[in-house]
């Protein structure tokens, strides 16, 4: 199986407003940057789409080292609460995002997945890199 890191940011002009996610893939040494983003959305939501499209551009099962510095990400898988969210179909009040908790969960059960926080704005070198992809995207949509 495939060891391959991957770091996720994601970023809101405004939230809701104008939202960007960024992310970067390494394995082997080899790096694959991707950013996107949406007119209308929140930080949460963006940051759980960096961590669906990194995870989605893997071809075959992966063992996964993910890095972000969304506590609300890290946080909702490690302490098992969108996994309980799910199992209550979703109606804890702190169950925001369902759709995307549901491609998140999904896609881990494909790959062995670590997920790993980071302070933001800190000066890591890839948390750093995914931020600018992260708002980028983000400026690009805001008018």
């Amino acid at each position: 199986m495939k060891d391959v890191t991957i770091y996720t940011d994601g970023a809101c002009r405004g939230n809701p407003g104008p939202g960007g996610w960024g992310v970067i893939l390494v394995y082997r040494g080899i790096e694959k940057e991707m950013s996107g983003g949406e007119k209308n959305t929140t930080n949460n939501r963006m940051e759980l789409m960096a961590v669906i499209e990194g995870l989605s551009a893997l071809k075959m099962k992966c063992r996964v080292a993910l890095y972000s510095d969304s506590q609300y990400v890290v946080n909702a898988i490690n302490e098992g609460w969108a996994v309980q969210w799910q199992k209550t179909n979703w109606k804890n009040g702190k169950a925001k995002n369902p759709d995307l908790w549901e491609r998140v969960l999904s896609l881990c059960e494909e790959h062995e997945v670590t997920f790993h926080w980071v302070r933001g704005h800190d000066g890591h070198s890839y948390n750093e890199r995914c931020d600018v992809l992260a708002t980028t995207a983000a400026d690009a949509l805001a008018d």
